[in-house]
């Protein structure tokens, strides 16, 4: 227990803003740019933007939590971070596990905070503003889980930052189309669907990102 509350605290001081990766500033940065532009691009029609805001956020949520994948694993990997908390006894499987949590904390209550002020900015509804926060609270586990893994994947490979964003954008689909489906459907089936994919997610990531970093150290 404490070697993992001691790897959460180095990795969020690499991942939150102000620590050296600065994960947490760019996609905060970037998702306030889309809510802010959006309404710009397709003109003053309030009922328009009302009608889709919802949907833009969660375009923007899903761009935004690429944006740190670039220093998630590559670096640690190429310093033989991993390779020490292996001599150490210390499993990649609990190594992901902790970086898992460091990466959503770093990005996802930001973008939570940061959904107000887009949801003004585009017109969004009380209960529709409601409907995307919990969406986005279900959601971006899921969405923290898959960049993680696709980060560990293509850590080892040259251009593997552009490749990693090519690669979770159809990962995260699913995950995209319930989040948002749920603001059309007056029942919580939707967001129970988001919820139950990104658990799976979570479940899943960190023993797929732990083989990746093993495989890349066996090459």
């Amino acid at each position: 227990m404490s070697a993992a509350i001691t790897l959460l605290r180095r990795d969020l001081g690499l991942l939150l803003p102000g620590g050296s990766g600065g994960g947490g500033v760019l996609p905060l940065l970037f998702f306030l740019a889309v809510a802010m532009l959006y309404p710009f691009a397709v003109g003053p029609d309030a009922q328009l933007l009302a009608r889709t805001g919802g949907g833009v956020i969660w375009v923007a949520a899903l761009l935004a939590a690429i944006l740190p994948l670039e220093k998630l694993v590559a670096s640690d990997l190429e310093a033989g971070v991993f390779d020490q908390l292996h001599l150490r006894g210390i499993s990649e499987e609990l190594a992901m596990m902790v970086r898992l949590a460091a990466h959503w904390l770093a990005f996802a209550p930001l973008l939570l905070l940061a959904t107000l002020p887009a949801a003004a900015l585009l017109g969004l509804t009380g209960e529709t503003t409601r409907t995307v926060l919990l969406g986005l609270m279900a959601g971006t586990p899921g969405l923290a889980a898959v960049g993680l893994a696709v980060a560990a994947l293509t850590a080892a490979m040259r251009g593997g930052a552009a490749l990693a964003g090519l690669m979770v954008i159809p990962l995260a689909v699913p995950i995209l189309i319930f989040g948002a489906g749920a603001l059309g459907r007056p029942d919580p089936s939707a967001l129970l669907l988001t919820a139950s994919i990104s658990l799976g997610l979570v479940a899943l990531a960190p023993f797929a990102a732990a083989a990746a970093i093993r495989a890349a150290r066996e090459t």
